[in-house]
């Protein structure tokens, strides 16, 4: 009983709890005035008609009467008792049956379940916690991000400020916390002490009073903002602004199958290096990997490729297709041979220079367009939405991309790539299956918002396409754990494991981690700290020794059951 008198005395402690809680009393006091007036009234009548009846037979009928029960033991015999009794009945079916359920779900029930669902919304985190990433956003992008570090082993809050966002969002699974994002309180209850980063993903100006308010409750809290603006958000004091869509569109801009070199860097240790390189338009589409004969020419190695947006390891007699991106390992020595000897053997027509469209004109498209255009390569922006300032440079057309009058104005006939750029994926799928109608034989480098798309992006027609979910999640696990997981793209990485038992002794042939695991072997790390990029075949593993691997996380699963061996 103390703990019910309690709780409802908490209930009633809010003031529009209070102000309903009003209107539903007024409502019960014209019940009862109804009530004590009809019960009068009822002995006046019966008195009328020669008949009398305690008090309690008086509230007894009028209460059967307006609930219309109406047992019929006492009735009214001449019409003004009969009017009277129809005026009972009809008042009674409207305050009881009609207006008392609404009322009572309007100002009684709804108001104490809002309150519970309020009282059921976290507010703060165990003490028990630790290491903790703070998400600050709910776009869908923050989401897809908060889902590939979980993924990945990381425990993440999203930080919410709307109590029935953040129970929509923790029945889907997600750990959430209701606070305001301004609210030094609200930090305090997320421990940003313990905290291994923050990440804010709202606007430059929400980024800059989310920064300041955890600040003011823990000043060496790692904090990673996304910025539009990179200087202010270093001002507010952000430990690592990130312009992602700017990365996203050199990215992609880096994939670009031009004429100045090939190979796009993904990620790196010491002396080793993984990059990508798109083999359309080169002498190495159509051969297998025994004819390329790269490891022999330049001492790169290919350990693997992405076909349609999967990973895949390729047969050494199976040939290479047209439309694919190799991954590749080696040093930075060997890749720039590897550009000199691209560079000279691509499959270019010098009568018509390249020239590369970009559908879209806003952050990604710019930071394409610039990247691009210092590669010496045209390049031509198309959007609907006249740009403020053209890059330096660049060649822009005011137009519809879906206008094949546009596109033709553009140079789509000639064009060597096609870069779609949009924030929504709906248009860039349209744009990439238009474009791909128009131009089989066209390079498309696609952006997708959500990882989701990727795949459908594929199938559209784009020869590679960049998340930029995905693009985030490489660039924060890289800050988290430098140095012992590189991610590079679509759920790749390059990761280290010490040399055990299993496979001391043995060599990289006999051990067969790549049939066994679909994981390639791209460096060792000897004892005294140099670094072998990609051994022979014949190296032989001592213990003690790391060994560098790329693979997807289906493969580093299999690595780690096969071998025992996890990753640092």
């Amino acid at each position: 009983m103390k703990f019910a008198i309690s709780k409802v005395l908490l209930f009633l402690q809010k003031s529009s709890i209070r102000r309903t809680a009003r209107y539903f009393l007024k409502f019960l006091g014209i019940f009862v005035a109804l009530f004590v007036m009809y019960s009068i009234l009822f002995h006046y009548i019966m008195a009328y008609e020669g008949k009398e009846y305690s008090w309690v037979t008086g509230c007894y009928w009028t209460l059967t009467v307006m609930s219309t029960l109406g047992f019929g033991d006492i009735v009214f015999v001449s019409d003004i008792g009969r009017a009277f009794s129809i005026i009972v009945l009809v008042s009674g079916i409207v305050l009881l049956l009609v207006m008392l359920p609404f009322a009572f779900i309007q100002y009684g029930y709804s108001p104490w379940l809002e309150a519970q669902k309020k009282n059921s919304a976290p507010r703060a985190i165990s003490h028990s916690i630790q290491d903790h990433i703070i998400v600050v956003g709910l776009s869908p992008i923050a989401l897809n991000l908060t889902d590939h570090l979980t993924k990945y082993g990381f425990y993440c809050i999203l930080l919410c400020p709307d109590i029935q966002t953040s129970l929509n969002l923790e029945d889907q699974g997600y750990n959430v916390v209701v606070g305001d994002y301004d609210d030094e309180n609200t930090y305090r209850n997320l421990r940003v002490g313990d905290a291994a980063m923050i990440i804010a993903l709202d606007s430059d100006k929400k980024n800059c009073n989310i920064i300041f308010s955890a600040r003011a409750v823990d000043a060496n809290v790692p904090i990673v903002a996304k910025a539009d603006s990179q200087e202010i958000i270093a001002l507010a004091g952000s430990s690592r602004p990130f312009m992602f869509r700017k990365l996203l569109g050199e990215s992609l801009a880096g994939r670009v199958a031009g004429n100045m070199g090939s190979s796009s860097y993904l990620t790196g240790f010491a002396s080793l290096t993984v990059t990508e390189t798109n083999i359309s338009n080169t002498n190495l589409a159509g051969k297998t990997l025994r004819e390329c004969c790269l490891r022999a020419q330049v001492g790169v190695n290919i350990v693997g490729m992405w076909v349609k947006g999967k990973f895949v390891i390729p047969l050494a007699d199976e040939p290479l297709p047209e439309d694919v991106t190799l991954v590749m390992a080696g040093t930075k020595e060997e890749f720039a041979a590897f550009d000199v000897m691209m560079s000279a053997n691509r499959n270019t027509t010098p009568e018509k220079a390249p020239r590369v469209l970009v559908l879209g004109g806003g952050r990604v498209g710019i930071a394409a367009a610039q990247s691009v255009h210092r590669r010496n390569i045209d390049v031509v922006i198309v959007d609907k939405i006249p740009l403020k300032e053209v890059p330096k440079g660049v060649l822009f057309i005011h137009g519809d991309a879906t206008d094949i009058d546009v596109l033709k104005q553009a140079g789509i006939e000639t064009a060597s790539t096609v870069i779609v750029t949009p924030h929504d994926d709906d248009i860039n799928i349209y744009l990439t299956l238009y474009c791909r109608k128009l131009r089989p034989d066209v390079q498309i480098l696609s952006r997708a918002s959500l990882d989701r798309n990727v795949n459908t992006l594929h199938e559209a027609g784009a020869n590679v396409v960049l998340s930029l979910a995905s693009l985030m999640t490489n660039q924060i696990i890289n800050m988290l754990i430098p140095g012992k997981v590189f991610m590079l793209r679509g759920g790749l990485s390059m990761f280290r494991c010490t040399v055990n038992r299993r496979i001391a002794g043995k060599s990289l042939h006999e051990s067969k981690i790549r049939e066994r695991t679909l994981c390639s072997v791209v460096g060792v790390r000897k004892k005294d700290g140099s670094i072998i990029a990609n051994p022979l075949p014949t190296h032989v593993f001592n213990a003690g020794e790391e060994i560098y691997l790329v693979g997807d996380n289906k493969a580093q699963d299999v690595f780690v059951k096969c071998f025992g061996m996890k990753s640092l």
